[in-house]
């Protein structure tokens, strides 16, 4: 097995068959994590951000949930993952800041959650474990040996999917 490769904020990386990834801190940021079983590739993916702002050019792709995904599966396919067979694993989206009433502004995991779920609807791509929500941090392995995903928090202890 390789070493854990650091995947930071607004970041993606792929592997394949030994791989191993973490993301830290994701509060209101979402992890995924998408894997082809069968050729054993995979990627995690640190999304802070639900859409890529249209006409900036300039912006890290891998900052938007939109954007990250398309490129995660591109970046997968190149190593030989196919995208019928890829699954979904996703954590993070937490309501970290509380804000006066329940405005869809001031919950940005929920909005990053939906927009990622969104994207993996439209890629056809089933979630096959989440860990989403509430009002705390975790930290997030991903293993493409065989698609494990471990999620560490304060709150909920250590959960494997």
């Amino acid at each position: 097995m390789s070493n854990m490769i650091t995947i930071g904020i607004s970041d993606m990386k792929v592997g394949k068959g030994g791989e191993s990834f973490v993301t830290y801190a994701l509060g209101s940021c979402v992890g995924v994590c998408l894997y082809d079983p069968v050729s054993k590739v995979g990627g995690l993916g640190h999304i802070m951000l639900p859409k890529y702002p249209a006409g900036d050019p300039k912006e890290n792709k891998y900052r938007f949930a939109d954007t990250c995904i398309s490129e995660m599966i591109r970046e997968m396919e190149r190593l030989g993952g196919y995208r019928g067979k890829m699954v979904a694993k996703i954590a993070g989206g937490a309501k970290m800041f509380e804000v006066s009433g329940d405005s869809a502004f001031g919950n940005i995991g929920r909005r990053n959650v939906m927009a990622v779920k969104a994207m993996l609807a439209w890629f056809k791509i089933p979630i096959r474990a989440e860990d989403t929500g509430l009002n705390y941090g975790r930290t997030v392995y991903f293993y493409t040996e065989n698609g494990s995903m471990i999620v560490k928090s304060f709150a909920n202890g250590i959960c494997t999917y």
